[in-house]
């Protein structure tokens, strides 16, 4: 282990002294020597904000339907389509006169007041590689036969512009764990940015957990461990984190990413404000039960709690939505889980004054397919369902300081393609970045060295965003 004697005394953000972090075996086990390490403390003390960010910035959650959730079973129902296009369920009527949503989702109908449905978006690829990497980043660039991460995702571009609302809180946050398309964290990580924008995952443990897993989810471990017997050891995952950076990180061999990255998890274990942030099991009972026991309803719970204390970006994973079959069994506890969540959080956030100031956006990398399909005969299964479908996309947003209450754009009657209004992934994220006051035509320099802008296109939602 490495150790410097020496008198210094002083003490970083996270109240851990800089010979306290040399004799825990800070500096070997991150690869860095006392030169670098020093050069780190200086660049974040200059890059660190003085002040705390105004008490109602502006943060969002990103709740991620990961496989593709299905329009005419959510956000967008076809109550008057024949069978096979209206699918197993009904509609219901909403708090807003003359909007009908799925009635596996009679949460999101009390508080429709309170959210805006886009029906109308669409990138036209079936792809869910292809499909996941033009919503999260604003951009072609994956397909299934090269899955590589080609741009930035939203978060991290966030994360780069933005940086936490609290300085000593991580300013991206993946729950449980950042993804899509099982891969971590996928196209919501930061690319070129550099890992140090990449989303800091809070439970690493139950990432790509089921809505109706019985696991009983509660404050993180990591956030458990006693201050006091915490050391960068594999038993608090950190050395696997550093293991993991060093093949990743920046891909042209700097350490200023990890350098940062180091820093941060040292004061994500020991500070006192992250250790409260990310203490789940603190909230009183009157709100968890509202929330409910769903993994995916505590891990919004959790978000909320987070954005609350200064997260400005964290990302809801949902997996499991890609329904080519059996779509009645398959997808009613997956909306029911959903609904609860979000309509949860909706209220939780209003209550407490809130959700003018963060924006709740729901989505998927598609939709599917207008018309049930005959099942999956191939292997024996006859149960309709539906198939991948990226001409009609629903997004919910709620929040955010924007117009609220209304239908944005239409499909046609059996809700295949866009009918009024059709819209973009790169005008949804372009509305995310209007929201936080970050200007999309900003450019940052690519692993080439070229300058490329935040989005080459995309405006945002202008039914949204008028007379706000």
């Amino acid at each position: 282990m490495l150790r410097i004697e020496g008198t210094d005394r002083a003490v970083n953000c996270a109240g851990m002294s800089r010979r306290s972090l040399l004799q825990a075996g800070f500096l070997s086990a991150a690869g860095l020597t006392l030169a670098e390490f020093l050069r780190v403390r200086a660049a974040q003390a200059a890059a660190s904000p003085s002040v705390l960010r105004p008490p109602q910035s502006k943060a969002v959650i990103l709740v991620w339907l990961d496989g593709g959730p299905s329009q005419h079973e959510t956000y967008d129902p076809k109550p008057e389509a024949p069978a096979e296009v209206r699918g197993p369920f009904g509609a219901v009527e909403t708090s807003v006169k003359g909007i009908r949503l799925s009635e596996t989702l009679p949460g999101h109908a009390k508080w429709a007041h309170r959210m805006a449905f886009i029906r109308s978006v669409h990138h036209d690829n079936g792809d869910h590689f292809a499909a996941a990497h033009w919503m999260l980043t604003g951009r072609f660039g994956a397909t299934g036969a090269d899955k590589e991460q080609r741009f930035p995702s939203v978060g991290s571009y966030v994360s780069r512009t933005r940086g936490p609302n609290r300085p000593e809180l991580p300013a991206y946050v993946g729950v449980p764990a950042a993804e899509s398309v099982y891969l971590f964290p996928g196209y919501q990580g930061a690319a070129y940015l550099g890992a140090a924008y990449d989303p800091f995952d809070a439970d690493r443990d139950h990432r790509y957990i089921g809505a109706t897993a019985k696991t009983k989810i509660g404050t993180p471990t990591l956030f458990k461990t006693s201050p006091d017997r915490i050391r960068l050891s594999k038993r608090v995952s950190l050395l696997d984190r550093f293991d993991s950076l060093r093949r990743d990180v920046d891909r042209d061999g700097t350490l200023a990413s990890m350098d940062q990255y180091t820093q941060q998890a040292v004061n994500l274990l020991l500070n006192p404000a992250v250790r409260e942030a990310f203490d789940l099991d603190s909230e009183p009972a009157s709100v968890t039960e509202r929330y409910g026991d769903s993994p995916w309803c505590r891990y919004t719970l959790l978000a909320r709690r987070l954005v609350e204390r200064g997260v400005t970006f964290v990302t809801v994973d949902m997996p499991h939505w890609d329904d080519h079959d059996n779509i009645k069994a398959s997808i009613q506890p997956k909306c029911a889980a959903m609904d609860r969540a979000v309509s949860s959080l909706v209220q939780d956030l209003d209550e407490r004054g809130m959700l003018d100031h963060v924006l709740v956006v729901v989505m998927g990398e598609f939709g599917r397919t207008p018309k049930l399909n005959d099942g999956l005969p191939a292997l024996g299964r006859h149960v309709p369902g539906r198939d991948h479908w990226g001409n009609a996309i629903s997004v919910m947003m709620a929040g955010g300081g924007l117009r609220m209450g209304q239908t944005v754009g239409a499909t046609d009657a059996q809700g295949g393609y866009p009918a009024e209004s059709p819209y973009t992934p790169e005008d949804v994220l372009a509305t995310i970045y209007h929201v936080l006051g970050i200007d999309p035509r900003q450019e940052f320099l690519d692993r080439q060295g070229r300058p490329l802008p935040i989005l080459s296109r995309g405006e945002p939602i202008k039914e949204l965003v008028s007379g706000v």
